[in-house]
């Protein structure tokens, strides 16, 4: 780990509230077997990460990624967090360079929260107005959460009122053995449906029989009740 990289991990750790850190490994499923198995917590909010952001934005690209392969889970959200407000206010060569970084440190963005507050910012954004294979890429991977990463980056897309990447890996994944997939899936087909009910309701009459059941739920959550109720019982 870089020297500013410790420095910054010797500041979160004065953040921290062992308390809360308890309550967070049991959330985020930390005990043996679990997705979370063996991650560690400090226990600071979201909202105080947030403001280390910018008390850290002078950070490198370098430093930036030493403290994403940190053990503490806080401070790989942390760099995460650094990354997205690094692209979003970079130029195109360091656009780049972050989404490159990113994609070859994705075995550090391992737990639910690490993809979804940066993977629409990071790669939906890049891929946005380019080559889209990359997603089909990481939807086929082993890992569960480069999978996880395929079908969040297409939420910066449905932001933009495309959905046809969101569509089709949801088919892809419509058989995946990770409930955290499955949840993923349902809940970029209920984005899709907020956008283009037309086009989430002829997924859902081609694949609602065949797809799980916390999938289905996600997907008709804002449904009104006997139009969500004709879904379940289908």
């Amino acid at each position: 780990m870089s020297r500013q990289s410790e420095q910054i991990v010797r500041r979160l750790r004065a953040l921290g509230d062992p308390q809360r850190a308890v309550l967070l490994q049991r959330f985020f499923k930390t005990g043996k077997g679990e997705y979370g198995e063996g991650d560690q917590f400090l226990g600071i909010p979201v909202p105080v990460l947030r403001q280390c952001v910018r008390q850290f934005r002078d950070t490198g690209l370098d430093d930036t990624l030493s403290l994403l392969k940190s053990p503490l889970h806080e401070a790989r959200l942390l760099a995460l967090l650094m990354l997205v407000a690094r692209y979003s206010s970079g130029t195109n060569a360091e656009k780049k360079a972050v989404y490159g970084a990113y994609l070859r440190h994705t075995k550090y963005i391992n737990n639910w929260d690490l993809v979804d507050c940066s993977a629409l910012y990071i790669v939906g954004a890049h891929l946005f107005d380019r080559d889209r294979k990359p997603l089909y890429r990481l939807v086929r991977s082993r890992d569960l959460w480069e999978r996880r990463i395929s079908v969040l980056s297409t939420f910066y897309f449905i932001k933009e009122g495309d959905f046809s990447d969101a569509l089709a890996l949801a088919g892809i994944l419509l058989h995946d053995r990770e409930d955290l997939i499955h949840k993923a899936v349902g809940w970029m087909l209920r984005e899709v449906g907020k956008r283009n009910p037309t086009a989430e309701k002829e997924f859902l009459s081609k694949h609602g029989r065949d797809m799980p059941r916390t999938m289905l739920r996600y997907a008709i959550e804002i449904f009104p009740e006997r139009e969500r109720q004709a879904y379940l019982r289908a």
